[in-house]
């Protein structure tokens, strides 16, 4: 993947280009890719455990490939009241970790729709519903920004370290507002930061592996309340500490710079102890 130049900011079809060819490129890859990208020790996916929190028993029921193929931050139906004959939606739904045990929640007569713009992953994601039989699940290929779903038709919203992704927050958030009924409701985990260096936040190959494209907390939640969300509220925060920051941002582009650059761009960039952190999201439609 090319990278954009030093400093300056990618347009919005940069990024969504970027973000397509990272996670096509992660289809039929070497199962660990962890949080977010981060690797993984192995195909049994520990990391979905202590950095996810997902339950041994939630991973021993799904298709492993649905497992080993998971690149969320968090697990935003342990934060979430779906309840049986529930409509959800699962924004950027991947290779469909969380549509599955959402469609175990809303039973048969709900159901659980998975949008995402990657063509690959939408095609993984079908046949893992189809291995686990799941018949009240749909996945539709689509952008995060003009979601192809209907004006107040769903109960519930979830993310999982997605919306970071997307060029334009706003749109994602009025698009949420748009296709929930009345009184709906969204339950978010994604990445939100501190103050970062502003080179940082315009790197590519960061920007696809969720780091780039984060917002700021106030800024994620004002957008959020400017769409119309009300009860707009972070309810937990994991904080990666900074091994785990310079590590990841290592792993991800030690591919593109040699050795001398990479320790220029990590000693330029600092400290980024505690600013880079994983929250859990929540808010209602009036």
């Amino acid at each position: 993947m090319s990278a954009n130049p030093v400093g300056t900011s990618p347009t919005p079809e940069q990024i969504k280009e970027a973000v397509r060819k990272t996670y096509a490129a992660s289809v039929g890859a070497p199962a660990g890719a962890g949080c977010c990208g981060a690797a993984a020790e192995s195909a049994t996916r520990p990391d979905l455990i202590d950095l996810a929190h997902y339950t041994p028993e939630q991973l021993a029921a799904l298709p492993a490939d649905a497992v080993q193929h998971a690149y969320g931050c968090g697990n935003p139906l342990s934060f979430a009241g779906v309840q049986a004959g529930q409509v959800v939606l699962d924004i950027g739904s991947g290779a469909g970790i969380d549509v599955l045990l959402a469609a175990r929640i809303v039973g048969p007569a709900g159901k659980v729709i998975g949008i995402d713009m990657t063509p690959e992953m939408i095609e993984r994601a079908r046949r893992n519903a189809e291995q686990a039989g799941a018949r009240n699940v749909e996945f539709r290929l689509g952008d995060a920004e003009a979601m192809p779903v209907e004006d107040a038709s769903v109960d519930w919203i979830i993310s999982n370290c997605v919306i970071n992704l997307a060029p334009d927050k706003k749109k994602v958030f009025v698009e949420a507002i748009r296709v929930l009924k009345p009184g709906g409701r969204l339950s978010v985990s994604d990445i939100l930061t501190g103050p970062l260096p502003p080179d940082l936040k315009t790197d590519l190959t960061l920007w696809s592996n969720c780091v780039s494209g984060a917002r700021e907390e106030d800024d994620y939640l004002g957008q959020m309340r400017q769409a119309g969300f009300v009860d707009v509220a972070v309810t937990a925060r994991q904080h990666y500490d900074e091994s785990s920051v310079r590590s990841f941002v290592e792993s991800n582009l030690s591919e593109r710079l040699d050795q001398e650059q990479l320790r220029a761009a990590l000693d330029r960039w600092g400290d980024l102890t505690e600013k880079i952190w994983s929250a859990k999201i929540t808010a209602r439609k009036p």
